[in-house]
């Protein structure tokens, strides 16, 4: 699939970063067989691959999919359910 996108293609990933061959991923960006990434997830999280901050065709940003405070607060009252339930035997 990142062969198809080609050299003009622009391969965006803000999912996970298991969806993806990050070797493949490099190496294409590296041979400019693919032409662009955009990415804020990766295999190995916290752990960046080296090569891609090399590259002039890439550009990388922490994960922010859950940086709303909506999802955040969700996150928090989450965890309090779980703590209310787990102190209460269930």
């Amino acid at each position: 699939m990142l062969k198809a996108l080609g050299p003009q293609g622009t391969f965006i990933n803000i999912a996970r970063g298991t969806v993806v061959d990050e070797v493949a991923l490099v190496e294409l960006l590296q041979s400019g067989e693919l032409g662009r990434a955009g990415l804020d997830v990766f295999v190995d999280e916290p752990n960046v691959p080296e090569a891609l901050f090399a590259l002039s065709n890439v550009v990388l940003q922490p994960h922010m999919g859950s940086a709303t405070v909506e999802t955040r607060k969700a996150m928090a009252d989450r965890v309090v359910s779980n703590l209310e339930k787990y102190f209460a035997g269930r």
